[in-house]
């Protein structure tokens, strides 16, 4: 099949600003949808609280955090909004939890890619609901027969492990290779850097404008993640809520590169940011 590959385009903040949701008055949060979030484990408590602010900074309705007993212990201060499945990541492979009722599921951060791990994404797989694969749950697999969407969040060194793509040559063209590998595996991919490159399966292939090197650090993948879960559930078009994710997402180191050095940004804060980078670019 040759692979035809469409002209990429930015995705702007006008793009942003016509598929943000609206949230009517008479709405609740059924509406918006429960997500399901697995992540951390207890050398890496702060990846499941870090994806957890920003699933429920991101329009989430309500969030379920499926982590080990003592992160929950950990979590319960700086998330008090989430509730728990305990022992939730084997409670998943040993096919305990029924995953179709979740507007949609991310996995990933403060996870191991270990067995336990490939059997719980397996068992997610099986599901309708759209699933985003990040840092531990990033694999070699094929996603082809699934009928709701996949979003793989790689960065370059990730992709370059999936995919066997020579590193040097990716950056060298990064939105070639994520357009083919997108449509190759079926999925959306978010490879992550400068001007992150998000391609969809079907060939539609954008470049995000925001962002800086103020990224570059531990946890902002993690809360990347977050967002992408939490806009899942309250976009009625999947895609439109990928790329909202990631726009807002490099849109709130933006915002703290204006008055703070880009050096100094935790990726906790990204949240903090959130509410006023989001404000700034509702509609009326």
């Amino acid at each position: 099949m040759a692979h035809t590959h469409q002209t990429e385009s930015m995705w702007t903040i006008k793009h942003v600003k016509d598929t943000l949701p609206k949230r009517e008055q008479a709405s609740h949060k059924g509406t918006f949808g429960t997500g399901l979030l697995v992540a951390g484990n207890r050398d890496m408590p702060g990846a499941a609280i870090l994806s957890g602010l920003g699933a429920m900074r991101s329009g989430i309705g309500k969030l379920e955090i499926a982590t080990e007993p003592e992160v929950i212990s950990l979590m319960v201060s700086s998330l008090p909004e989430a509730t728990y499945v305990r022992s939730g990541l084997q409670k998943i492979a040993d096919g305990l939890v029924d995953v179709s009722p979740y507007r949609a599921v991310a996995i990933g951060p403060g996870i191991l890619p270990d067995r336990l791990t490939e059997q719980a994404i397996e068992n997610i797989l099986d599901s309708h609901s759209p699933l985003i694969l990040d840092a531990g749950a990033l694999s070699q697999r094929n996603y082809m027969e699934r009928p709701a969407p996949v979003i793989l969040t790689p960065h370059p060194g990730e992709f370059s492990r999936i995919t066997g793509v020579d590193l040097e040559e990716l950056l060298t063209k990064r939105s070639f290779y994520a357009a083919k590998f997108a449509e190759k595996l079926g999925v959306a991919i978010v490879l992550k850097g400068d001007n992150t490159v998000i391609a969809f399966p079907d060939g539609d292939t954008w470049t995000n404008p925001t962002g800086n090197a103020a990224l570059a650090k531990g946890g902002t993948g993690d809360t990347l993640t977050g967002m992408l879960l939490g806009m899942l559930c309250c976009h009625e078009d999947w895609k439109h809520a990928v790329l909202n994710a990631v726009f807002l997402h490099g849109a709130c180191a933006d915002k703290w590169a204006e008055t703070r050095s880009i050096h100094t940004l935790l990726a906790h804060e990204i949240s903090g940011l959130l509410p006023e980078v989001w404000k700034s670019v509702e509609r009326e």
